[in-house]
């Protein structure tokens, strides 16, 4: 993850580390670690950063220059919603649940929980899926078609 990107946003829009943690609920030491690229974001915090920042989650996470795309601001990700997109990439390239499991090094029923929208997928694991299958973070999670 490109933690410069979210440095510069917040430099750009005058904040310090102090004013985005409480915009997004954490302790500040808690943004630092995620601006210094130290801890990932969690991805319910990531979008609240891109809403805040109005930028796509592929800007802040470093995975492209273009900070804003066909973007939809969503206050709460669908769980259900990621669920069908991670089961539409995982048909769409063959893969069975063991396979995806595998390639995230977890479990399947870990995979199957974020397929039928039981549980939101960690950032890593939707990081890992997007590079290797080349999509959108930001479709991934919902935010633009």
């Amino acid at each position: 993850m490109n933690d410069n990107n979210l440095f510069n946003l917040r430099e750009y829009n005058d904040l310090y580390q102090k004013d985005v943690a409480k915009i997004v609920g954490v302790k500040q030491q808690t943004y630092s670690l995620w601006e210094r690229g130290i801890k990932i974001i969690p991805l319910k915090h990531l979008n609240t950063l891109c809403n805040y920042y109005k930028v796509s989650m592929n800007y802040i996470m470093g995975l492209t220059n273009n900070k804003y795309s066909n973007i939809n601001t969503i206050k709460i990700l669908d769980k259900t919603k990621i669920g069908n997109n991670i089961k539409y990439i995982r048909k769409q390239h063959c893969l069975t649940i063991r396979d995806l499991s595998k390639l995230l090094n977890t479990t399947p029923s870990t995979i199957s929980y974020y397929e039928n929208g039981k549980t939101l997928i960690i950032t890593a694991f939707a990081y890992q899926i997007e590079k290797k299958y080349n999509i959108s973070m930001d479709w991934l999670c919902g935010r633009e078609q």
